[in-house]
């Protein structure tokens, strides 16, 4: 099934936390796609490497490695997802990491439910190739 590509306005009246709650997918599936693509291996090692950037310390690090490339509005978009109440933070994760991470994945929602898509891989290829991993 297809989906409607929301307007901004329509996205920007989900909260940060729902914007969170789908952009952790599609944050996801960009890392598996790459990890996909270095070829065959066992699922172990699979998770293993998705694991190195999906969690809160690599996002959180990630949004250094955009932050001087966002818009206005995508710096709102992760302010919003960074700022949102009721958001537990877990113990194994540094509360700050967490809600950074939390900001990306909001970001990463916004721009798929918007069309974006060209956007998201622009910002991705540079999270992906940077020096961190």
């Amino acid at each position: 099934m297809m989906y409607e590509i929301m307007t901004p306005a329509e996205a920007k009246a989900l909260g940060g936390l729902t914007l969170a709650f789908f952009g952790d997918s599609v944050y996801e599936v960009y890392v598996r796609e790459q990890i996909v693509k270095l070829g065959t291996m066992p699922v172990d090692k699979l998770h293993k490497k998705a694991v190195q950037y999906v969690n809160a310390g690599f996002q959180s690090y990630a949004y250094d490695v955009i932050a001087d490339e966002l818009t206005e509005e995508e710096t709102e978009i992760f302010k919003r997802g960074r700022n949102a109440t009721g958001n537990n933070v877990p113990r194994s994760s540094n509360p700050k990491d967490y809600r950074r991470a939390t900001g990306m994945e909001a970001l990463f929602g916004y721009l798929y439910l918007t069309g974006q898509n060209d956007r998201i891989k622009e910002l991705f290829e540079k999270i992906y190739t940077s020096e961190r991993t």
